[in-house]
């Protein structure tokens, strides 16, 4: 089998991992920046080039296209798709869990349980907002940030007036959400592949820290999921459409409230806090429904 892997930097660990796994299992695997794939459409014959090379022969591909490159990287994704091509997360449902706005309502649709989270963008009554998830302490997010950018706890109602107003000077679009006291700083991520929850994290954020990201100092620690935990992960991928992805979960009074779904999450916390080969499961994955692919085709 060869396999492409839509990725702007082939030194990252899940990247080294992928094509590791990969070759492991007896197949090729390649890594592709999308930045510099370009596309012919045509309904007869669509092609990818890649460096003045036309790209062909492959059996899948593995996106892993990070937030800032989202339009282009889905776009040559679906060049992919276009050509027959397996993708281990198609692009509708990556774009899909891209738009925080969009992917919040359609959890919140099928019944997931989310923090209380309200969406403005120029709201003309900033108390009212504020009550409508409860007063503070709140969390103030922009919607485009992502590894914990542009998030803020304003601990009081005028820090969160002053926040809400600051965001709204800046033409921004903002999320606020209730702020979880009892998660303490933490959340579960839960990796999901296919229709189970493979591994999951416990991370914790640094000392005076309310957010967990491990880009923002937080540590990772293997944890046990409750039933209902494992549950909630699983159908919060099925209704986003992903094959694999990082569901965060928040541990709450009322029980698991998803924070956000992933479609391209980073291997290197979870592989080394849980020691199992994420990576390997992923390929394992491709295989098998490439086959009931090829079987149905």
């Amino acid at each position: 089998m060869k396999i492409a892997i839509l990725s702007r930097d082939s030194t990252l660990y899940s990247s080294i991992r992928l094509v590791e796994a990969a070759q492991a299992r007896g197949h090729e695997a390649r890594v592709l920046d999308p930045t510099h794939c370009y596309m012919n459409i045509t309904s007869r014959n669509p092609s990818i080039h890649y460096q003045g090379e036309n790209l062909l022969g492959y059996d899948a591909v593995i996106p892993r296209i990070g937030a800032s490159i989202t339009f282009y990287g889905t776009a040559v994704l679906r060049q992919f798709e276009m050509m027959n091509i397996f993708a281990l997360n198609n692009s509708a449902a990556i774009s899909r869990s891209r738009d925080k706005l969009a992917s919040s309502q359609l959890l919140a649709r099928k019944g997931i349980d989310l923090p209380i989270t309200a969406f403005a963008h120029n709201p003309d009554n900033i108390e009212d907002l504020i009550e409508e998830v409860g007063g503070a302490p709140l969390v103030i997010k922009l919607v485009e940030g992502s590894q914990g950018i542009g998030v803020v706890l304003a601990e009081t109602h005028n820090a969160a007036h002053s926040v809400i107003q600051a965001f709204m000077g800046l033409n921004a679009n903002i999320m606020v959400q209730e702020f979880i006291q009892e998660a303490a700083g933490s959340d579960i991520r839960c990796f999901v592949v296919g229709d189970k929850v493979v591994a999951a994290m416990k991370r914790q954020g640094r000392e005076g820290e309310f957010r967990s990201n491990l880009h923002r100092g937080g540590t990772a620690t293997q944890v046990r999921l409750s039933p209902q935990e494992r549950a909630t992960a699983v159908s919060a991928a099925k209704v986003m459409g992903l094959n694999v992805c990082g569901v965060d979960l928040l541990r709450s009074k009322r029980g698991p409230l998803v924070m956000e779904v992933n479609s391209s999450p980073g291997l290197e916390g979870i592989e080394k806090a849980c020691d199992k080969d994420i990576a390997g499961l992923m390929i394992e994955y491709i295989e098998k429904n490439l086959n009931k692919q090829k079987g149905s085709g």
